[in-house]
């Protein structure tokens, strides 16, 4: 049974806000969803809950605890905002300076200022894998396709890279090839990242007809879990063939994978693994 009564879904953008307000509507929990203006997806238009710029924290909180809600949960993407010129209300001012402070150390650290603000108001902080957890990654390969031996010394060498470059409050994922880092996440997003493997010249990466390479996420050792778990999906699939990988490698119940079932297949057909490790 959820610690909680009524959960507030602070949506970014993405597939991930809707699947929690789906999961939540289809299982009859509790639920508003404080749309992001200009980021949500659409389709929680038809979802309880309300819509908000990004800089009316106070409108914001006020909806939520009016709403009864007394958990709230951060999910999807947002774009670092040009604070200089986000329109805020009297409550985001105030907080303005904790959170301008955070934000100088890195995206978690700013996250994770964020949730204190929630906290501090006296809302229970939720990951999504713990409003849904069969998102959450398992261990081994999710499909019919396993690393070989090659390819897992590329998992366990990205793991470590990963580790060091999210110790930075830099990003959670890279792309490794036969011992050889390919590419780091930065600010660009893992889609980004891939796209950048694929204009790489073909003699230091894998192709569609001999694919090489692995594309491993995992948490940052820093980052607090109840926010931005690594996230993949059909996108990131599609990515990493077209930049030639071999697979894809995350942290066994510390990522989220969206569209299971759909994911498994499309990996199948292409012959690319999936691939949960353990730490």
């Amino acid at each position: 049974m959820a610690a909680w009564t009524k959960l507030g879904v602070i949506a970014g953008g993405g597939e991930l806000p809707v699947r929690i307000a789906q999961h939540c509507a289809s299982t009859g929990a509790a639920y508003y969803v404080a749309r992001i203006i200009g980021v949500s997806d659409a389709e929680l238009a038809t979802h309880p809950g309300g819509d908000f710029g990004l800089g009316e924290m106070g409108g914001r909180l006020r909806a939520l605890r009016e709403a009864g809600c007394d958990a709230v949960t951060f999910v999807g993407m947002v774009k670092r905002p040009d604070f200089k010129s986000l329109k805020l209300d009297a409550r985001a001012a105030l907080m303005m300076p904790r959170i301008l402070s955070a934000a100088r150390k890195g995206d978690d650290a700013l996250l994770r200022a964020l949730g204190d603000e929630h906290e501090r108001e006296g809302f229970r902080l939720v990951g999504a894998d713990e409003v849904l957890a069969s998102l959450l990654a398992p261990a081994g390969a999710f499909g019919a396709v396993r690393p070989d031996e090659a390819q897992q010394g590329d998992i366990m060498k990205g793991a470590e890279v990963a580790a060091a470059l999210g110790s930075w409050d830099i990003g959670q994922g890279c792309v490794v090839c036969d011992g050889l880092v390919l590419a780091l996440e930065a600010q660009e997003g893992t889609d980004e990242m891939l796209a950048r493997v694929a204009r790489l010249p073909a003699d230091i990466r894998g192709v569609e007809s001999a694919r090489r390479g692995v594309l491993v996420k995992r948490p940052k050792p820093i980052q607090d879990r109840r926010i931005d778990l690594p996230t993949i999906g059909l996108p990131t699939l599609e990515g990493a063939a077209r930049a030639g990988l071999a697979g894809i490698a995350v942290e066994a119940g510390g990522a989220l994978v969206m569209q299971r079932d759909a994911l498994i297949k499309r990996a199948d057909d292409l012959g690319l693994f999936v691939y949960g490790f353990t730490p």
